[in-house]
């Protein structure tokens, strides 16, 4: 249709090409993604068929009527056919997807299900998460579960087995954070409605294993290959053994075994790309494969006469490398490569040429039709916008050849025939600057950081891991001994990488932009990297410094800001003034990997670039103090007042110094105080709540008190010391709205206008109990919630408002409380 179109009349259509229908189409698809409700399905579909209508008229139109139509009018007539249609068919998915929602009054229920394990189950110190394909319930439920089995040592699940089993079920609720991870929408784009735990006490049914199936026979190779990878490099030497998971994630794209460690190393060096199954990897196996089905084939004259050798090694090449892509993962690089290896392949087996531009778009419809919520994903923006630089800069001179491809992890190249190793070290070393340049500008608007060393550290990485390493895990599938080859390839790999990242300006850390000036950013990369004159390349310079030098937003003199981010069931709670920060408590520590700190409050921090001078560890629970060791590895130079003792510390905390009532301090014109615990209370050894640092903040017009897990006795002390100084615009509740705490007499005397609980999703404590919600309401205070606002942002310059990031930003695939 769209060469009929351009053919038809090449006077009136030259606005008209692939490339700008797959533009528009990306339009409308992202405009659908902003909506926070979705609309009834006939709409979305009375959309699409408008489209279509629409379409069909233009092409009669131009056929028989309207020879003489502007250009300017016919672009943007298909522009608005082709949003629409993106639009449309985004919205019809999403529409009919919802439909099967978890019922509400089914949260917290026992149900009797049985179904089939759908994923690589994933093994951790708590027990082991896998999903579950349902095939009957005793309730309707959604068709595919997120479940775990909480025991430390769980029987072997394998990909493919069906089971029948008591689990208990809620809807997907994620932390909602600036800058932070989409839980709700990760789980929405791989079709997870509901997730659950497996009901395993003495009192319940034990789960039944019923039998192996064919199902899932991807997912079960899978999970024998990541197996014998884990055994082989078990009962090797030591060094070897901490590779097992960087050899999986090279082979089966399975990154769940990499230690964090090492990931701050691959992100602080800029080499993170290269542990995923990345374009790279399948190119390299797709021309592993072309080559050797065409030995292959040339063996017999018969194939040879049936099909030309090349063709069938071309055509084989490309069935392999998407076997490979599907058995690795299938994820959004993957995706990209086969696409554009099918596309390049197809064509030169046809006798076509298209523009590379056209290539590249062709690509990016075809990844969006499969999934159109890889456009929210940091993937789909570096992998397409790597590709279009290197198609950009590559062809600038020669726009109007068409060059033949490579496909490498950095997108598809031209191929040309390099008669020395310096020419190939030259051209690598070029691709690498050229993506360094238009990609940092991208970098900062999605992570806040980019690698200061990454040329360094990709120089040596690439041929490394492409050359070395890769091929080694791969070829271990058939010779396992290669794998512990493959570790040690590995040792020294890392090794060169931790040297890198030791340096102190190894990563620049930076405010994450506004979208709007990172967008004029990358466009001042890709000004600089442009084979054009210097004279060019320095207008991109005015664009690219913005993103660059960019601050967050900071309160005026005078005043100070609260933000309460959404860490689940525990308390952290960011202050900020003009020219300081001050960090309450660290969230909770999740398991023993994983806690509030990591997972939160650091890429917090690091997205609006703050520098902590203090942390205030209310006590020692667990849910308090559990993101501390992330905290100070991140922040060392923050000083630490707490209640809690040295043993219930980090051992990178910095010396602490016990919070007493009486200490007080003032940053930029706003007063701090602590007025709970008192020195006696550390000598008559009260349990940690009790001890709980009670700090209140306040510029003379507005104040804050932050109360920890005080509980009643606390409360009436406070009320016999400090009762004229309780009073407070903004009250963080105690004890998360616990029954032992928020009696009338302290709400009487605190009597906020905003109280704020962080608690987790249906959390097992029940806060905030019924008691206290009801005593909040009957003081008009406002409470804000967690599982309802998500992160809580409130200003004492602007004292009558507040924002509630869950509320503010909700998209239709995030759960409504």
């Amino acid at each position: 249709m769209v060469h009929l179109l351009i053919n038809l009349r090449n006077k009136s259509t030259s606005y008209l090409s692939p490339t700008r229908f797959g533009g528009f189409f990306l339009l409308g698809t992202v405009l659908q993604l902003q909506q926070s409700e979705l609309w009834a399905v006939h709409f979305y579909i009375g959309m699409v068929l408008f489209a279509i209508i629409l379409v069909l008229v233009l092409i009669l139109a131009l056929v028989f009527i309207l020879w003489s139509i502007k250009n300017k009018n016919l672009f943007i007539i298909v522009g608005l056919i082709f949003s629409l249609l993106g639009f449309g068919l985004t919205g019809w998915r999403s529409a009919v997807y919802s439909e099967n929602t978890l019922n509400p009054a089914l949260e917290g229920q026992n149900i009797w299900v049985r179904g089939i394990v759908a994923s690589l189950p994933q093994r951790n110190e708590t027990g082991v998460r896998f999903r579950l394909e349902l095939e009957s319930a005793s309730e309707n439920l959604p068709p595919l579960l997120d479940i775990a089995w909480y025991d430390p040592n769980p029987p072997t699940l394998q990909a493919g087995e069906r089971w029948a089993m008591l689990i208990r079920v809620k809807a997907p609720h994620g932390a909602r954070n600036p800058h932070g991870f989409d839980y709700e929408l990760w789980l929405w784009e791989q079709g997870v409605q509901a997730t659950g735990y497996i009901r395993a006490g003495s009192k319940d049914p034990a789960p039944q294993r019923l039998e192996q199936t064919w199902r899932y026979p991807i997912a079960l190779a899978r999970q024998t290959v990541r197996d014998r990878i884990y055994r082989q490099l078990s009962g090797s030497s030591k060094a070897q053994q901490p590779f097992a998971g960087l050899i999986a994630a090279l082979v089966l794209g399975d990154q769940s075994a990499i230690d964090r460690a090492d990931w701050n190393v691959f992100r602080a060096t800029g080499v993170a790309h290269l542990v995923s199954i990345s374009g790279l990897h399948i190119t390299m196996f797709a021309w592993f494969s072309v080559g050797v089905v065409g030995w292959l084939w040339r063996r017999s004259s018969a194939l040879c006469l049936a099909i030309p050798a090349t063709n069938a090694a071309l055509m084989g090449g490309v069935v392999l490398a998407t076997a490979y892509a599907l058995f690795s993962g299938w994820g959004v690089p993957a995706q990209r490569t086969c696409i554009m290896l099918a596309t390049v392949i197809f064509l030169r087996l046809m006798g076509l040429r298209w523009p590379w531009v056209q290539v590249w778009m062709l690509a990016c419809v075809a990844v969006v039709l499969r999934d159109p919520w890889a456009l929210l994903q940091p993937g789909f923006w570096l992998s397409f916008v790597a590709v279009g630089v290197l198609f950009a800069t590559d062809n600038a001179t020669n726009l109007g050849a068409t060059p033949a491809y490579s496909i490498s992890d950095s997108g598809i190249n031209r191929i040309s025939r390099i008669n020395s190793i310096k020419s190939h070290i030259r051209a690598n070393l070029r691709e690498q600057w050229v993506i360094t340049v238009a990609l940092t500008p991208l970098t900062l608007i999605l992570f806040g950081q980019v690698s200061l060393v990454g040329l360094l550290a990709n120089a040596l990485a690439v041929p490394w891991i492409t050359f070395l390493v890769t091929p080694l895990a791969m070829l271990g599938v058939l010779i396992p001994p290669l794998w512990e080859v493959a570790a040690y390839a590995s040792a020294g790999f890392m090794a060169y990488l931790q040297w890198l990242a030791s340096f102190s300006w190894a990563a620049w850390t930076v405010a994450i932009p506004p979208w709007w000036l990172g967008a004029a950013g990358v466009l001042g990369g890709v000004v600089i990297v442009l084979p054009w004159s210097w004279t060019m390349r320095v207008c991109g310079i005015p664009l690219l410094l913005p993103v660059l030098m960019w601050q967050a937003p900071l309160p005026p003199e005078g005043e100070f800001e609260i933000l309460a981010p959404d860490i689940g069931q525990g308390n952290a709670v960011l202050l900020r003034t003009a020219h300081h920060a001050l960090l309450y408590d660290t969230g909770p520590r999740y398991s023993v990997d994983n806690d509030a700190g990591h997972r939160v409050v650091v890429p917090l921090l690091q997205a609006l670039n703050v520098r902590l001078d203090r942390v205030i560890v209310s006590h020692r629970d667990r849910d308090h103090v559990g993101g501390a060791g992330a905290v100070f590895a991140m922040q060392p130079q923050a000083t630490l007042l707490t209640s809690a003792m040295p043993d219930a510390l980090p051992a990178n905390a910095p010396t602490l110094e016990p919070c007493q009532a009486g200490q007080h301090w003032e940053w930029d014109g706003v007063q701090f105080e602590i007025l709970h615990p008192e020195a006696a209370d550390y000598e008559n050894q009260l349990k940690s709540n009790a001890l709980s640092c009670v700090l209140r903040i306040s510029n003379g017009k507005k104040t804050a008190l932050l109360t920890g897990d005080i509980e009643k006795d606390q409360e009436a002390h406070l009320l016999q010391t400090n009762a004229a100084r309780l009073k407070a615009d903004v009250l963080l509740i105690p004890h998360h709205g616990s029954k032992t705490s928020s009696t009338p007499e302290f709400l009487d005397a605190v009597a906020p206008r905003w109280g704020i609980i962080q608690a987790g999703y249906r959390n097992r404590y029940g806060h905030p109990a019924p008691l206290v919600s009801e005593r909040l309401r009957q003081r008009a205070i406002t409470v804000l919630d967690s599982p309802h606002c998500g992160a809580v942002i409130w200003q004492s310059w602007l004292a009558d408002g507040v924002v509630c990031w869950r509320i503010q930003n909700q998209r239709y695939w995030h759960h409504r409380v």
